[in-house]
């Protein structure tokens, strides 16, 4: 490391000044471009962001200046001799050229992976082929969703001839009702026993005219209810996939945008003409409606589906919340806001119940003769306006206690009775029945509806039906005031299922003679 045991390098080319200034000259002009070189390489890569392995740039770079440094030890020593400075420079620039030399083998076949310009542009021609393909299947779908809402158009269409068909099926049995009655005032003159057997007979024949009126709107309700579950599903089960399609090709796009800031004028130009910030920012919106759309018709569909129960006609443990939800669900647009009355608020009361066993779709009849009266009750009552106007346009909550008795209101609430017993209580605020009337409510053909208005098949069919599930179903009213039914129903029969069915259809066979 000290120049005292050592004569400068310049001795040995005899002080020449031509041949001292080459080696100087030579070795200075190497230094400056090994030091050049990784000034050049430095801006390189500060330059372009997307150049891979850069960091083996700048491994290259000091391997370089080291290379550079020893040129520089070479003038030096002419004039000092340091040779083991020299020496140990030159060892660390072997220390460095053998790391980079090594890191440049393992890094060969990353090399070698990285994509050619003929690649790219492969890959990009592949990628156009792609995105053609996907505007193909968007249009497939676009096709396809005219096509549902043609086949929702026919559907429809069918549906309301269908219900053309039963009114007038309605107003035939109408007829054949006043028919049978006028019959029945000319055969009371007779005698004792035919009148009562021809009321066991008419009894019988307006439960079977009934259970296969309930029976057909049930199939034709399930049938409705399973054409369109199928196309629903089909577009809810797509919805998904095809929101990521689009989330990566946006994804694409903002790419795009990222690496080709500056597009050509025509991309421009469609960009600006499709207002593609618009887009991005609707797109998600739009597959949130969707979304929210097909759940609607999902729910709407379950709700026809529960109410049919077409699949459930023997005795079974259900949850009878789903029956009055279902129930309410076929009601809403019953219970919604006409043009002469405000909407029917609905106060549920659910208790914690255990399963019911029941002929579910008898329950949901009952159900629905109930609501559909009491709604009866509470047009009637808006239509005579016994109640303050613009009341049920204040805070509900705010005025609940005050202004209770003049909303529209049906209350249900649910109960366990001792552990053994269900009790389901449906209360309106309606126009109510007369007390004497009230014996009445459950006789066939019976109606405190104006006429035209109702057949009084409901209530009586209702009735049957508890008693046919060994409950009870107690009606408490005041004109003015409302309304309130309530059914009981045992948890667990005491008749086998097998028993109660033998005994059901021996009692209907005696009434047929």
């Amino acid at each position: 490391m000290f120049s005292n045991y050592f004569i400068p390098h310049g001795h040995c080319y005899l002080w020449k000044p031509g041949l001292v200034g080459l080696h100087v000259l030579s070795d200075g002009l190497i230094a400056v471009a090994y030091f050049l070189i990784p000034i050049t390489l430095i801006y390189i890569v500060k330059k372009r962001k997307d150049v891979p392995f850069d960091w083996v740039f700048m491994l290259f770079g000091s391997f370089i200046i080291c290379c550079g440094i020893t040129h520089i030890m070479e003038i030096w020593t002419l004039w000092h001799p340091n040779y083991w400075f020299s020496g140990f420079l030159k060892g660390i620039t072997a220390l460095i050229s053998l790391s980079t030399a090594a890191v440049l083998v393992e890094l060969i076949p990353k090399i070698l992976a990285i994509p050619s310009p003929a690649q790219l542009a492969v890959a990009n021609l592949a990628l156009q082929n792609e995105i053609g393909d996907r505007k193909q299947a968007q249009e497939a779908l676009s096709e396809l969703m005219l096509e549902l809402e043609k086949r929702v158009m026919e559907r429809t269409i069918a549906l309301e001839l269908t219900n053309e068909l039963l009114q007038q099926e309605n107003r035939d049995r109408s007829l054949a009702e006043n028919s049978l009655r006028h019959s029945e005032a000319k055969l009371l003159e007779r005698t004792q026993q035919l009148e009562e057997t021809l009321q066991q007979l008419k009894e019988a024949q307006t439960q079977l005219v009934q259970t296969e009126k309930m029976s057909s709107l049930g199939q034709m309700v399930a049938g409705v209810a399973h054409e369109i579950n199928n196309p629903v599903n089909f577009i809810y089960g797509n919805l998904i996939p095809a929101e990521e399609y689009i989330k990566d090709i946006l994804g694409l796009i903002q790419a795009y945008q990222v690496y080709y800031p500056n597009p050509a004028p025509e991309i421009a130009d469609k960009i600006h003409t499709i207002e593609l910030d618009f887009i991005l920012k609707d797109l998600q919106k739009l597959f949130g409606s969707l979304k929210i759309g097909a759940e609607r018709i999902k729910d709407i569909v379950k709700s026809l589906r529960n109410f049919s129960r077409l699949d459930e006609a023997d005795m079974k443990k259900v949850n009878i919340h789903e029956g009055l939800d279902s129930t309410l669900m076929i009601l809403q647009h019953r219970l919604k806001e006409q043009t002469n009355r405000p909407p029917i608020q609905v106060i549920k009361e659910y208790g914690e119940l255990p399963l019911l066993e029941c002929y579910a779709g008898q329950i949901n009849q009952v159900f629905m003769n109930i609501l559909s009266n009491a709604i009866d009750a509470l047009e009637q009552i808006a239509q005579q306006g016994d109640y303050p106007k613009g009341y049920w346009e204040n805070n509900f909550y705010e005025h609940f206690q005050y202004t209770y008795c003049h909303l529209l209101t049906i209350r249900i609430r649910t109960l366990l009775v001792d552990g053994k017993w269900v009790q389901i209580r449906i209360a309106d605020n309606g126009t109510g029945i007369d007390y004497d009337e009230i014996a009445k409510i459950y006789d066939p053909f019976y109606t405190t509806k104006p006429i035209g208005a109702g057949t009084g098949l409901g209530l009586a069919i209702s009735y049957q039906i508890i008693q046919a599930h060994e409950g009870y179903l107690r009606c408490t009213s005041e004109v003015g005031r409302g309304t309130e039914f309530i059914i009981e129903i045992p948890l667990r029969s005491q008749v086998g299922q097998c028993d109660r069915h033998l005994a059901h259809k021996q009692v209907v066979m005696n009434k047929l003679g």
